[in-house]
């Protein structure tokens, strides 16, 4: 969720800090802060909304030491005094926290029997003054006596007064790296915030506690001991952080992605053969073939990738698969049976919920693969396997390229446990061109982007979507309808077509279109007839199908033709389409298409 930045060298670390929060603004803020030390004394300045309303507040300030912090509210409205960075009541430790700190109503309670008094109405607040109450000199030390007290997900930055050229860092399930310079030494929640200043970062890992100075970072465990680890490099060239001819982020991505699609597939598969060989994958084909159910555990977006996974695993795998809601499955106490193999996919790497159910499937003896967008972060470190997406830095808050980019992988996963258990190397050959094609497929779909944009124009000051679709194209549907509530704020809903007679259709009226996604050839008949029902109802009905239909032209009121394709890979040039109404839709209605309100790109926090 929020973004954490720190500085510690000999330059102007006010104006670093600034640039480093801006990188990680996509993540979703409300607030943000400064802090750093001048003559002895700790100097915060908070803005509440943009961080230009910051840079204005700072004027020509400067400091060698800072911390920075952009906030999303949880504990305490989005107000300037609940923005970080948080003081101790002394006004002597200045803290940056990203997470929720569980037991802080405890803590606080006990704080203010202790005459302890707290100006703000965050979590935060109770690690400032726990530090300042147990400092005796010593900040590291006293950060180190604080960390068994608090319990939470959590990463954090601390300055004090007295101790004008270093910072303390610390993590627990929450994201935190640090950036490794000549004279200068950073940290940040997102190493994309660091490559305009270093290569060189290390990753930290929960209980760890890091002291960086000037000269560099001293490492230590959870058991206080010095620690050394590996320094690794971040490979994303700068350019690709730039917005280029686009006008958003979003819309960039969304064409990113026939390239982030051949990235994904490049030197995994064996078209001559028919079959996949995925990296860094070291299973055996024995292990591969004694695997008896698949569990796919994700959130959001991805979830939606996982959905359409599941009937590609079932359908041309024939492996028995549930894909579950990572925030409702860790609280099942769920069962695994041996042979149980789970899938936990999040672009970010770092979604808490997904984390969590992870961890408790790994406790319970479940081998997972992770299917991640970015190196280094928490979930990849926790599963025994990782396939990353090589979609590329991926800044708007939307998820686009990640998602088609996860379809992907998952689309090679299900050829690969196919090829292994059934399927011949001819149907592997003719599966593999088809995919291969998705990329062209979707240059043609971009190409339509005009057409598009007067469709959203004509329909963006609609309030009511219904999104409706059958097999592959149901959630799609979800997929879609998440898409144009994010960015356009517009009240739209997926269903599966075949449930609109259950009570859904009560809704329907000329104010509420009916957007059907009708590229999926098994159920074709069936959901021209739920169109009809809709029809019937008189919502404006919009449709989605392969370029050689023949019975929309007389149904719909719009219709958008797609490239003819498997019914595997339809979803993928589905979401294209709805991507670039999504967007078109949200510029119409004059929305913040990259930071949409509420949101965040990564959902750190449960």
């Amino acid at each position: 969720m929020c973004g954490i930045f720190v500085y510690v060298g000999t330059r102007n670390g006010i104006r670093i800090a600034i640039d480093g929060l801006k990188k990680v603004e996509y993540r979703g803020y409300d607030s943000a802060g400064i802090a750093f030390i001048e003559k002895g004394k700790i100097v915060c300045k908070k803005a509440v909304g943009k961080l230009k309303n910051l840079e204005e507040k700072l004027g020509d300030e400067t400091a060698t030491t800072v911390i920075a912090h952009t906030r999303w509210a949880t504990h305490g409205k989005p107000t300037e005094e609940n923005a970080h960075p948080i003081l101790d009541a002394k006004g002597s430790v200045a803290v940056i926290h990203n997470g929720i700190i569980e037991n802080y109503m405890q803590l606080r309670e006990e704080l203010e029997r202790e005459g302890v008094k707290f100006r703000t109405e965050t979590d935060t607040e109770v690690i400032s003054n726990l530090i300042a109450t147990v400092y005796k000199g010593d900040l590291l030390k006293a950060v180190q006596e604080m960390m068994p007290l608090i319990k939470g997900a959590w990463a954090i930055a601390v300055i004090h007064k007295d101790h004008p050229d270093e910072c303390i860092v610390a993590k627990n399930s929450a994201p935190l790296v640090l950036g490794i310079g000549v004279g200068e030494t950073f940290a940040a929640s997102d190493p994309n915030a660091l490559v305009h200043h270093t290569r060189e970062v290390i990753y930290l890992s929960d209980g760890e506690v890091a002291r960086i100075r000037p000269q560099g970072a001293e490492l230590f465990d959870a058991e206080h001991l010095p620690i050394s680890k590996q320094v690794e490099q971040i490979k994303h060239s700068v350019e690709e952080f730039s917005k280029g001819q686009f006008e958003h982020y979003t819309l960039k991505e969304i064409y990113e992605q026939p390239q982030a699609m051949r990235n994904a597939m490049l030197s995994r598969f064996f078209e001559d053969y028919g079959t996949v060989a995925l990296d860094d994958l070291f299973l055996k084909p024995a292990e591969l073939l004694a695997v008896k159910r698949i569990v796919i555990v994700a959130a959001g977006t991805s979830l939606h990738a996982g959905m359409i996974a599941r009937y590609m695993l079932e359908e041309i795998s024939r492996i028995p698969t549930s894909i579950e809601i990572a925030s409702e499955f860790r609280y099942r106490n769920p069962i695994v049976e041996d042979g149980t193999l789970v899938i936990a996919i999040s672009q970010s790497g770092e979604t808490a919920d997904t984390i969590a159910a992870v961890r408790e499937l790994k406790a319970k003896g479940a081998t997972i693969i992770a299917l991640c967008n970015v190196q280094g972060t928490t979930l990849t470190r926790d599963a025994d396997y990782t396939f990353f997406l090589r979609a590329g830095p991926e800044i708007g808050v939307c998820s686009t390229k990640a998602f088609t980019s996860q379809l992907t992988v998952l689309a090679l996963f299900s050829l690969m446990m196919a090829r292994l258990r059934h399927m011949s190397k001819l149907e592997g050959k003719e599966f593999l061109i088809a995919l291969e094609a998705v990329p062209e497929q979707i240059e043609t779909v971009l190409a339509q982007a005009m057409a598009i944009q007067h469709l959203a124009d004509k329909y963006a000051h609609l309030n009511d979507f219904f999104f409706i679709g059958r097999r592959y194209m149901y959630p799609t549907c979800l997929e879609a309808a998440l898409k144009l509530k994010e960015i356009s704020y517009i009240n739209a809903n997926g269903y599966a077509a075949g449930e609109l007679k259950h009570g859904p259709i009560a809704l329907l009226n000329p104010h509420c279109p009916t957007f059907a996604l009708c590229a999926d050839q098994v159920t074709y008949d069936k959901i021209i007839s739920n169109v009809l029902e809709a029809k019937a109802r008189h919502s404006p009905i919009i449709a989605l199908a392969f370029n050689d239909d023949e019975r929309l032209h007389t149904i719909a009121n719009d219709l958008i033709l797609i490239p003819k394709t498997r019914d595997e890979f339809a979803p993928i040039l589905a979401s294209v389409v709805c991507q670039l109404f999504a967007y078109f839709c949200a510029k119409k209605r004059g929305a913040d298409i990259d930071q949409p309100r509420n949101l965040a790109k990564s959902v750190t926090v449960e």
